[in-house]
């Protein structure tokens, strides 16, 4: 039951709207994910969220509140400035922490990096509230963050976290919280084995996602009406759709909206109709503590006739991948040379002409370098062509192809590939070059692939074509012959 200071809070400062704003507030599930479409209220359910934490549970409620820079703090702070106050509570603005009048702390912070999660490592707090959580390449802060939840007291811990689809992050958001339950309010439980004085048991983490729409803030249309006039204006037909509905399935500004599933990723059973004669030739893009990914090609020396469409000569075709990771952009830190005998494993019986990889991995630091390491073990690399602008538009051209021919293709079995480049973004810095904080290792790889194998596109000769005059180009007979034609084919049809 809720206590007469919370009610209060609930009551006259604030008080959720019907819907998922009080789901939030109810919802007793340890972590939430909360959003999905713009204007659904995410910051202030969070405010919201915090007010009834700290009023029932006082002192002993410590909260923080991260987003992932400090400048995008600044709204969320005016809205605390504009209520807390109200409540007699005081702000400390060095230090951008709340303190209630009965003892409840709530401290502003950010996250620019994934490593700054470990500042707080040793920490206590009761709530913590992430905001706009696809803008975080990797879920590494928010596992960080989360064993910083605990309490001496008994207060019930929770992690509260918002966002939109889109982002560099909008990958792992979609597969942890949407993709479970799409529909929302479908708890998930994930168990974890512990031992504690010798005694092993077993402990559980549930997690939910309550989805949010515009339609759901009845506040902001009956305050701001032109609100959603306003955003269907503000941006491209899909982008205003994913915005309104929250549809986690479309991604407007991606850095490839040349893919389409349907066009460029073929069944396991095309495999073998690609000839084992045909050149086959791998690329890499090392990494330890994020992903590498390896992938193999078969360039297609004959048209193909596949289920009536035509796989053109010169095609390439990326048939299998390792993709080294154990989470969302987290890698597996094994070694150069496991890494090669791994490969070697994966293509034996096959003729690979040749491989290139980043030519980073020919860098020594006080030792043999990545390269020499793998050679050792019997896989040798180029050095790769790393110029990465000319080599997007290397692989775009071959997405887009000759028309309706793409010149590159997928077999489904290369699950992290096609998983990760259609969500890729633009980067903020370079609308030229893709975000580079985001899961771009099996892109980069495929970029070294297709630079090996530079493709041109057909150039097609022009015809001159014959404009049609307009009636000032026209002498005053032209036009008198050209009506008296045009009446007389009339009365002879």
């Amino acid at each position: 039951m809720m206590t007469a200071t919370a009610e209060a809070v609930q009551t006259v400062l604030w008080q959720p709207q019907p819907g998922p704003q009080t789901a939030l507030i109810a919802c007793p599930v340890f972590e939430v994910f909360y959003g999905g479409a713009r204007g659904g209220g995410k910051t202030e359910s969070s405010i919201g969220d915090w007010l009834d934490h700290s009023a029932r549970y006082g002192e002993n409620a410590i909260g923080i509140f991260f987003r992932r820079k400090l400048v995008k703090l600044a709204e969320v702070i005016a809205r605390t400035r504009q209520l807390f106050p109200k409540l007699g509570a005081k702000y400390n603005e060095q230090q951008k922490t709340w303190t209630m009048p009965n003892g409840a702390r709530l401290k502003f912070a950010y996250l620019e990096r994934d490593s700054d999660a470990e500042e707080y490592q040793g920490h206590s707090y009761s709530r913590i509230y992430i905001e706009e959580l696809t803008n975080f390449p990797s879920p590494s802060p928010v596992n960080k963050l989360r064993a910083t939840l605990r309490s001496g007291t008994g207060v019930p811990c929770g992690m509260r976290l918002t966002g939109n689809p889109g982002g560099p992050g909008h990958s792992w958001v979609k597969a942890r919280y949407i993709d479970p339950n799409p529909a929302g309010y479908q708890v998930i439980t994930e168990e974890t084995e512990i031992e504690l004085d010798g005694v092993k048991s077993t402990v559980t983490l549930d997690r939910v996602f309550i989805p949010s729409k515009l339609g759901d803030n009845n506040l902001l249309m009956r305050n701001d009406p032109t609100y959603i006039l306003r955003l269907r204006q503000s941006g491209s037909e899909a982008l205003v759709r994913a915005w309104l509905e929250g549809d986690w399935s479309i991604i407007d500004g991606a850095y490839f909206y040349e893919w389409d599933e349907a066009k460029h990723v073929l069944p396991m059973s095309f495999a073998p109709m690609l000839k084992p004669e045909w050149l086959r030739y791998r690329a890499h893009d090392w990494g330890s503590a994020k992903p590498f990914s390896v992938g193999w090609y078969c360039v297609v020396e004959q048209e193909i006739d596949w289920r009536g469409e035509v796989i053109p000569k010169g095609a390439l075709v990326k048939y299998r991948e390792w993709y080294g990771a154990k989470g969302p952009n987290v890698g597996l830190k094994m070694t150069a040379e496991d890494i090669a005998d791994g490969i070697k494993h994966l293509e034996k019986g096959e003729r690979i002409r040749y491989g290139v990889a980043d030519p980073a991995i020919y860098i020594k630091n006080g030792g043999p370098s990545i390269g020499e390491m793998m050679a050792r073990r019997g896989i040798s690399w180029r050095a790769a062509d790393n110029k990465r602008v000319a080599g997007w538009s290397q692989l775009r051209s071959r997405l887009v192809g000759d028309g309706n021919r793409p010149m590159l293709y997928f077999l489904d079995c290369c699950e992290d590939t096609i998983r990760t480049l259609p969500v890729l973004q633009h980067s903020e810095k370079n609308a030229e070059d893709l975000d580079t904080e985001a899961e771009d290792h099996a892109a980069d790889e495929l970029r070294y692939a297709c630079m090996s194998r530079p493709w041109v596109p057909r150039a097609v000769p022009a015809r001159a074509a014959r404009l049609p005059k307009s009636p000032a180009d026209y002498t005053i007979n032209e036009l008198i012959a050209k009506q008296r034609r045009k009446r007389l084919e009339a009365e002879g049809a």
